[in-house]
């Protein structure tokens, strides 16, 4: 099975059809930024609005890579608890990257509702549920360390989560309030939308051919046009793979790539949207093959988990979603999933994203490990600033020179492996 946007819900329910003409001339600028995702587009969003000329170009149509494929989750911080991150960054960095990251999805709403992107933002909170009792005892220590840092967050009990959710077999859950879910091609759309109409110049079905440093200019070449700027961004993420060797000299971006599917049912009915998600939180569980769902305005339920849809182990992966949803939601063991769809996620092998600096001027942002929409937000918009006025101390994370990622293949093959074997085994029950 393929997996091309227009597979996705998203693109279907998408309002916002923006859209970009293809490079096919010589521009020169301030900034160039390759990648039409949250980072690229919200570097180029903030750097015009400082008054930098800017081009961005995207290999496809802007959203295209994970932005568009994306849960459409609106997380505070990371994946990784924050004492987690401070023993992998050191206490102040740690501090700092955190402290930030509890406001993103602050400015994810209030760039939507600043520029008016119709993405159906609903900032309920989200869930992450515990699978277990031994998940139930990581979210309790997280929930010691958010609420350390003075986090708003709650622990609620077995039967509370049951009601919320919809389900039983659930052991509670780590509720966070500063978070929501939107429609999340539409808000890269939005984003677009709102660059655009700021001065910077976008263009689609426009790859990067080839990047060389020259002089104190940097040369991009896509098949119909020549970009020269002073900077450069390279925002591609997950979808980097294998941009990098376009480079002269070759940049090391490897990430650990993770695949994720989704699929949704039609629209529910009243009764079964009172019992289902009555407060439209998003949800996500504890289980190291995570599992995710959550609702649409529509009153869709989209469900997904850890795998990729063209493996050879494409039809375990869809007969484990059938029987998940039968299994949680009994009320929906016949209605019928649609839209089936995967995308790429980037790992960095410390869980946390990196900031690049390949050369003068030059900077690669990567490896949100799920958590591309909030920190992937924050970081572009932080970099747009930075590019602007050369001053780097403000960036999440302090940028790096030297990257490398160990057997990235292997890694990839053992995370999908990992997933078959859970997928095979989960949810048998399940009839």
């Amino acid at each position: 099975m393929t997996s091309e946007l227009s597979d996705t819900l998203w693109y279907e329910t998408c309002r916002d059809r923006f859209s970009a003409p293809s490079l096919s001339d010589y521009i020169t600028c301030d900034i160039a930024i390759i990648g039409g995702g949250y980072t690229g587009l919200s570097a180029a969003l903030q750097a015009a609005n400082l008054g930098a000329k800017v081009c961005l170009i995207e290999a496809g149509t802007i959203g295209q890579g994970g932005s568009g494929r994306n849960v459409g989750l609106v997380n505070a911080g990371l994946w990784l608890p924050p004492d987690d991150i401070a023993s992998k960054l050191g206490a102040d960095i740690a501090q700092r990257l955190t402290t930030h990251l509890a406001r993103a999805p602050d400015l994810v709403f209030d760039l939507i509702n600043q520029h008016g992107i119709a993405c159906d933002p609903v900032r309920n909170g989200t869930l992450h549920c515990a699978h277990s009792p031994s998940g139930l005892r990581d979210l309790q220590n997280r929930f010691a360390q958010l609420r350390a840092r003075d986090a708003p967050v709650a622990m609620i009990s077995e039967g509370e989560t049951a009601r919320r959710v919809g389900t039983s077999g659930l052991c509670g859950a780590l509720f966070d309030p500063r978070a929501g879910t939107i429609q999340p091609l539409a808000y890269a759309k939005g984003l677009a939308r709102a660059a655009h109409k700021n001065g910077a110049m976008l263009f689609e079905h426009s790859p990067a051919l080839s990047v060389q440093k020259e002089a104190q200019f940097w040369r991009i070449k896509t098949p119909d046009g020549q970009i020269r700027a002073t900077s450069i961004l390279v925002a591609t993420n997950g979808y980097t793979i294998p941009f990098e060797t376009l480079f002269s000299p070759q940049i090391p971006m490897k990430t650990i790539p993770i695949h994720y599917f989704q699929a949704a049912t039609p629209p529910l009915n009243d009764q079964q949207r009172a019992q289902i998600l009555p407060n439209q939180e998003g949800c996500w569980d504890t289980a190291l093959i995570m599992s995710s769902w959550r609702m649409d305005v529509s009153g869709r339920l989209i469900i997904g988990g850890m795998g990729r849809l063209d493996h050879i182990a494409g039809n375990v992966h869809s007969a484990w979603l059938r029987r998940k949803l039968s299994k949680m939601f009994p009320m929906l063991r016949d209605t019928p999933l649609a839209h089936s769809w995967f995308g790429r996620i980037a790992m960095t092998p410390k869980h946390i994203p990196k900031i690049l600096q390949f050369g003068p001027n030059a900077f690669a942002i990567f490896g949100y490990s799920g958590r591309g929409i909030g920190p992937g937000t924050f970081f572009g918009t932080q970099m747009g600033s930075a590019l602007v006025s050369g001053d780097l101390t403000h960036l999440p994370v302090p940028p790096e020179r030297d990257h490398s990622v160990a057997f990235s293949g292997l890694c990839e093959a053992f995370y999908e492996t990992g997933a078959t074997l859970s997928h095979l085994i989960r949810d048998r029950g399940a009839k």
